[in-house]
């Protein structure tokens, strides 16, 4: 469950990437974004997923938490700060 909710977030923040770099520039500026977060997501989960297999013993397992979840909740840390200084930090002061 916990994993369906930061895919949700996923698209939440690629469609608002897409549309701010639309509306700001171009349609390909837009495409591009969601390109790279999708790219970031991809290789993240990658670097992460054998972090959480470290981390977490298969015993602590459960329905809720598993070692795929805690990989995701490890990659939304530097994704949150990836999104945060190139598509929400504002340049233009």
């Amino acid at each position: 469950m916990i994993e369906l909710l930061i895919f949700h977030l996923h698209i939440v923040g690629a469609l608002y990437a897409f549309t701010k770099n639309w509306q700001s520039r171009r349609f390909r500026d837009g495409v591009l974004a969601v390109i790279i977060i999708g790219l970031f997501f991809t290789i993240g989960w990658a670097m992460t997923s054998p972090i959480a297999r470290l981390i977490m013993p298969q015993s602590f397992e459960s329905i809720y938490f598993t070692r795929d979840t805690l990989s995701l909740v490890l990659l939304v840390i530097p994704e949150s700060v990836f999104f945060y200084h190139f598509f929400l930090n504002d340049k233009t002061n």
